[in-house]
């Protein structure tokens, strides 16, 4: 009995931290700047234990899934955009990618990160080296996606994807992302801040608006305490008179299912797949790298595939 009630009330505290996981967007001075704020602190616990990360890999990539997050905050409808890294550095790239629902899913290229030595701060520039970073939008009506790409210019996602809007969009942007551990290494927080102005945005504002940025508290310092993401726009931007457009749910979740991977082994040409039924081996996995999920195949399921 005991054991079954520590299960519910287990069961209830997954789901009250799930919930408090949403992404709100607002604008400033009446419109003269937009924004979105996110709180992710469970979705980046769960992308965590799927993928089996450790500090560095938690950091890294929740960084990315909250970042991919937030640029898909005024998508609709089937839109998502993609956030790919390609670098020289030990973490070699990563891929997170959102949709309109604000589903994030992503992985890292190379699990772990080899370290040579401990680590002194959070800087993840020696981490990634050189490299590019890539957006792609898949957008309504759009014939193709759009895509951009940027050198790695400061080895942090958060002013990469800053110089990113201002050198491929032409849109002055700043973007704030931020994973807390506690002295243990668990999970604390996860959380974003976007902030664009908008077309024709007074010199007063964007100046207001820099101002509270330099002395804004630290993000996942702030979600940690218990400050609840509404309540630090209205505070910290007081000046600017927020206004909240939607509040709504952020998930780490992946499409993928059995019946997807079905579908690939099917499309394999006639003769691999007539060598991996008869040779196996058995039960053949395949893992999805988005989201770390495993599927098996056993060999009397690998022979009803492709059969009339």
């Amino acid at each position: 009995m005991e054991n079954a009630q520590h299960k519910i009330d287990a069961l209830k505290d997954r789901l009250k931290a799930a919930s408090r996981d949403r992404l709100d967007r607002f604008v400033l001075a009446s419109g003269q700047a937009r924004g979105a704020i996110v709180n992710a602190t469970f979705l980046v616990q769960k992308m965590r234990q799927q993928h089996h990360l450790g500090i560095l890999e938690t950091l890294v990539l929740g960084q990315a899934c909250v970042g991919a997050l937030l640029m898909a905050a005024s998508m609709k409808g089937e839109e998502r955009v993609t956030l790919q890294v390609d670098c020289s550095g030990p973490i070699k790239g990563l891929v997170a990618e959102a949709n309109a629902r604000l589903e994030v899913r992503g992985y890292l290229k190379n699990v772990p990160i080899p370290i040579e030595r401990p680590l002194k701060d959070f800087n993840l520039a020696p981490f990634f080296g050189a490299g590019l970073l890539r957006i792609t939008r898949d957008l309504q009506g759009a014939k193709q996606p759009f895509s951009g790409t940027v050198d790695l210019k400061y080895g942090s996602l958060a002013e990469d994807l800053t110089y990113y809007y201002l050198a491929s969009e032409q849109v002055h942007t700043a973007i704030n992302l931020s994973v807390q551990f506690d002295p243990q290494g668990q999970v604390t927080a996860g959380g974003g801040l976007f902030l664009q102005r908008m077309p024709g945005c007074g010199e007063a504002v964007a100046s207001e608006m820099e101002r509270i940025l330099q002395t804004l508290p630290p993000l996942g310092k702030t979600l940690a305490q218990g400050q609840t993401p509404q309540v630090l726009i209205r505070d910290e931007f007081a000046a600017l008179k927020p206004v909240f457009k939607d509040s709504r749910r952020v998930d780490f979740f992946c499409p993928c299912s059995r019946k997807r991977f079905q579908r690939l082994l099917a499309l394999l040409p006639a003769e691999d797949l007539a060598d991996l039924k008869q040779n196996g081996p058995f039960p053949v996995e395949l893992r999805c790298s988005y989201c770390n999920r495993t599927y098996a195949f056993t060999a009397a399921q690998l022979a009803a595939i492709g059969s009339p």
